[in-house]
Formats: structure tokens, C-alpha cells, sequence
């Protein structure tokens, strides 16, 4: 049994708030949203929060959670807009987490089935996956784009470059479609490791290779996917295109609608694009590198 306490404070507070509750022994703390405030990606380095945020920490179950509260409203008085506690009854997280991810199809015969489950169709070509702490499951619009969009190519003989790979759910999911071999780059290295690991699950691991950006030696690829940020894709262009041979497909995603024209403007001179594609508020931008 855990307990977890909750203080919604002005973004100039959260930091510190946060400092209290580690100083009170917290065993984690996280920011949320607490006044329906849309927030986008931020520049490189920078951490942004909401005008109004809530800070969210994790104790063990026997805390004095009145104690702390008194405390609290002691030490940052009025600052302190709201206050909530709640006890978190232990359960198995896995069992709990597959409850909200079960096998999906994507386009006409491509599977995502989570470590557990029996493939729904045993002939499709299913991706058996197991996210761990890297983001990438099928279920946001824009991985869902994005793999539909690489279910819709013909990737035989093709060397696929996942620009951002998360999970690894793109990367792999090319190679079961029938790419020849794929590379996988992440800024992230527990990113690299789950890749690694759904790689492992997959039979692939003989055709991913898996990096961070400042990798030397990658070849040019046939087909490149970058499903990250509006910001990051805009600001990382030319490092994605030249990544891509001339005459190659070219996927970018992560993307609200309204910021699609703003990242196609940073890939126009090099790239003839399809229309956007939109599932809910999100887009994929798909199209080809210009041979000249």
C-alpha cells in the first residue's frame, strides 16, 4: 500500500514544492496539468510547466499524511491552491497495464499484440511488443499513422531508418513487413534497451542496429520515419534528410495538425509531399527526397 499526496500550486512553485516533498521523504514526484492548459514540446534543455500545475508524490503507505498537509500549509502558505491525498492499494502493474493495451491492426495485415497475448490473426504479420519504459505502443494517433503509412510500402529489400525509435515498435515492425534491415536512433538509452529488447522478441535483432544520433556510419536509408515533436522535427531537418537517399519515403509525425504546415515548410525544398493525413488533432506529413 502506498500513499500518494498531491499540492496544486503557480508553475514559479512547483520546483520547490517538489524539493519539499523529497526532503519529506518522498519516493518519486511528478508534474501534471492542472488547469486544462495545452502545452507543447519545449526548445532543447528547457523543461516547461503549467501556469497552475499539480505535484504529485509517492510515499510509502504508513506516512502521516496530516502531518505533512499541516506542514505544507505551513510552508508555503497561501501558495498552496489545493490539497490531495489518496491511498494506492498494491496490484500487479503489468496485469494492470495490459488491461489498456490489447492486439491491434494497423491497414490491412499488420498485428501489434502485447507480450502475452496469442496473435489474433497467427497468419498476419504480427509485432509482439512489450514497451518498457520507452514510449511506443500503437495506441497514440501518431504511432498509428506511422504504421499504417509503413504497412502501405513495399519495404522488400528497403533499409528503414527510425528517426527517435522509442519502443522500437516502427523499426520492428518495418522488418516483419519485410524491410531488409533497419537502424533504430534515440537520444534515449533506455529507449535503445526496450528496442533492443521487442527486437529480441520479434526474431529481428539480426537486422536492427540501434544508436544515438552522433553515430558515425549509418548508411543512407531507403525509407525514413521520425515520429517525435513538431519542434525537434523542425530544428533537426537537415540532419533527418541527409539520412535519406534521393528518390527515398519520408514520414514525420508527433505533429498537431495546426503545426503540419510549419513542418512541412522546413522539408518542402527537398521533399514533395502528400497530402496530410489527420487522425483526432494529430498528422503525418508523408512524401518522397527529390532525386535533384
Amino acid at each position: 500500500m502506498w500513499r500518494q499526496l498531491a499540492a496544486t500550486v503557480e508553475e514559479s512553485q512547483a520546483e520547490s514544492v517538489s524539493d519539499w516533498f523529497m526532503a519529506q521523504g518522498a519516493l518519486s514526484v511528478g508534474f501534471d496539468d492542472a488547469g486544462d492548459q495545452p502545452l507543447f514540446e519545449p526548445p532543447p534543455g528547457e523543461t516547461p510547466l503549467w501556469q497552475r500545475t499539480k505535484v504529485t508524490a509517492l510515499f510509502e503507505g504508513d506516512i502521516d499524511g496530516d502531518a505533512i498537509r499541516l506542514s505544507a500549509l505551513r510552508h508555503f502558505a497561501d501558495g498552496l491552491l489545493d490539497w490531495g491525498s489518496e491511498i494506492i492499494e498494491d496490484q500487479v502493474w503489468e496485469r494492470a497495464w495490459m488491461e489498456h493495451f490489447k492486439p491491434m491492426r494497423f491497414g490491412n495485415r499488420l498485428w501489434i499484440c502485447p507480450t502475452g497475448y496469442e496473435p489474433p490473426e497467427p497468419t498476419a504479420v504480427n509485432v509482439i511488443l512489450d514497451p518498457g519504459l520507452a514510449f511506443g505502443t500503437g495506441t497514440h494517433p501518431t504511432t498509428a499513422l506511422c504504421l499504417e503509412w509503413l504497412e502501405g510500402l513495399d519495404l522488400a529489400s528497403r533499409t528503414v531508418l527510425d528517426y527517435g525509435c522509442g519502443s522500437g515498435i516502427l523499426a520492428v515492425a518495418a522488418l516483419k513487413l519485410g524491410a531488409s534491415s533497419a537502424h533504430g536512433i534515440d537520444i534515449d538509452p533506455q529507449a535503445l534497451t526496450a528496442s533492443q529488447d521487442n527486437a529480441q522478441k520479434n526474431g529481428v535483432e539480426g537486422r536492427l542496429t540501434l544508436g544515438f544520433p552522433g553515430d558515425q556510419g549509418l548508411p543512407l536509408a531507403d525509407v525514413v520515419v521520425a515520429n517525435i515533436l513538431a519542434g525537434p522535427l523542425v530544428e533537426l531537418a537537415g540532419d533527418i534528410l541527409s539520412r535519406l537517399k534521393p528518390g527515398g519515403h519520408l514520414a514525420l509525425s508527433g505533429i498537431l495538425a495546426e503545426q503540419a504546415e510549419s513542418v512541412r515548410v522546413a522539408y518542402a525544398a527537398e521533399v514533395v509531399f502528400e497530402p496530410v493525413r489527420q487522425r483526432e488533432d494529430w498528422a503525418i506529413l508523408s512524401g518522397v527526397k527529390r532525386s535533384a
